[in-house]
């Protein structure tokens, strides 16, 4: 068994700091930290000195944590607070004093847990990047888990984005309710108009519009699993006469002349370079005074890559990339959209997520039994790193309201309007 040549704690400390306030324990018998710190770290196996030493960083410790190298007891999010900054911001000192400590044989290449997808450059090699197949493959990867899990993780709302709270104190269930109710409002939804709704997840907002707002709509997703859970849905709700949930990417959607068009949570899916693609081809499906709004994560700055690297890529969102507000405005006006508002829901995401944190520690046994320990742990950090990130403003969630106008300049909106919510 490989062993270090110092204490396994004392690796950790060095790591993670003297202020750290978790505490550590290792398969070696040695311990650092406060005993009685609310967070405590297992290592588990010299397989956990291998991953980090090898991907230093936020990849090692998820490969780390996925295989159950290293485990955490008590709350994730605490944890990642003492965790991935340190981690990802030791000086070349540190590391070369890692190596020193360890040795080289930490070095090696070591397999990954099998819930990791290959690297951007192997998933090259069998299609181009943003092509439907890829697209399709890394939508079913990500979605196409097990609905029973999802239900598990999202509550009976089954919405897979972020949520919009009316008060700090509202549950998970109201505020969804509300963030499809405001998208409505948004998009100026009445009774006879037409919605096509892109990348629709499970239906939350077809069926909240035909029910509230009396419209026909039409919902497309790229995941099965989804298409099939939503439709059924929308039968036992006795709306299939006015709405319908297809598998079809948004590309595929041959009808034209809708009154609005929502896409909440497709853009960081899509690619930046068919962001201008994007919104022309749902600019022409619009008739004039039609409105489109885009809900989606978004980079802070445009300093920020577009591609998402590290752990999100490699176990979460094969592919994705995200843009900077600014980014989608311009490409949107581009499109012959004129956009009249803009929201950023950041906060508003970090509780939505500690709500679904919430709910898969709920559930997680439940969870385990229907995805499995790996799969469950990969959303255990996803959750709660991202709920890190939009707090941290490394990532932030923005609503934008685009217009079709008509020939004149004429928009068919109210000159302030405040959207009764």
């Amino acid at each position: 068994m490989n062993q270090a040549t110092i204490p396994v704690g004392e690796v950790f400390e060095r790591l993670l700091g003297p202020r750290a306030t978790v505490s550590i324990t290792a398969y070696d018998g040695s311990s650092s930290g406060p005993a009685d710190a609310p967070v405590a770290i297992q290592v588990r196996s010299p397989l956990a000195l291998d991953y980090l030493m090898s991907s230093p960083g936020d990849l090692g410790l998820a490969r780390a944590y996925v295989a159950g190298a290293l485990d955490v007891t008590g709350d994730l999010y605490t944890a990642l607070h003492a965790l991935a900054a340190q981690v990802d911001q030791l000086s070349p000192a540190d590391r070369l004093w890692l190596l020193r400590k360890l040795g080289p044989r930490h070095l090696r290449v070591v397999k990954p847990p099998a819930e990791e997808h290959p690297s951007r450059f192997r998933r090259g090699l069998t299609a181009l990047r943003h092509s439907k197949g890829r697209d399709s493959e890394a939508i079913a990867s990500h979605y196409d888990v097990s609905n029973r899990f999802y239900e598990l993780v999202l509550g009976p709302s089954m919405a897979y984005t972020c949520a919009v709270f009316p008060e700090a104190g509202s549950s998970l269930e109201e505020a969804q309710y509300h963030k499809f109710d405001l998208v409505c409002r948004k998009l100026g939804l009445q009774p006879g108009m037409k919605l096509l709704d892109v990348g629709c997840g499970w239906g939350g907002m077809v069926a909240h519009a035909v029910r509230h707002y009396g419209v026909e709509a039409l919902g497309v997703t790229l995941s099965r699993e989804q298409a099939q859970w939503a439709q059924k849905n929308i039968v036992a709700l006795g709306l299939a006469d006015r709405a319908e949930i297809r598998h079809l990417d948004y590309r595929d959607v041959t009808e034209t002349g809708f009154d609005a068009i929502s896409s909440i949570g497709l853009t960081e899916h899509i690619g930046a370079r068919n962001v201008p693609g994007y919104f022309r081809f749902l600019a022409e499906k619009l008739k004039p005074h039609g409105r489109l709004l885009n809900h989606c994560i978004t980079n802070p700055d445009t300093s920020v890559a577009h591609r998402s690297r590290g752990f999100i890529d490699r176990y979460v969102f094969p592919d994705g990339e995200l843009e900077a507000p600014g980014e989608l405005m311009t490409a949107m006006h581009d499109a012959g959209l004129e956009v009249r508002h803009s929201e950023n829901l950041r906060e508003h995401y970090a509780l939505t997520l500690a709500g679904w944190c919430a709910n898969l520690d709920e559930h997680w046994d439940e969870a385990v039994s229907e995805a499995g320990a790996g799969r469950s742990r990969v959303w255990a950090l996803y959750l709660a790193a991202c709920r890190l990130a939009f707090e941290r403003r490394e990532i932030e969630l923005h609503q934008i309201l685009g217009v079709r106008t008509d020939r004149e300049g004429g928009m068919g909106m109210p000159l302030r309007p405040d959207w009764g919510v």
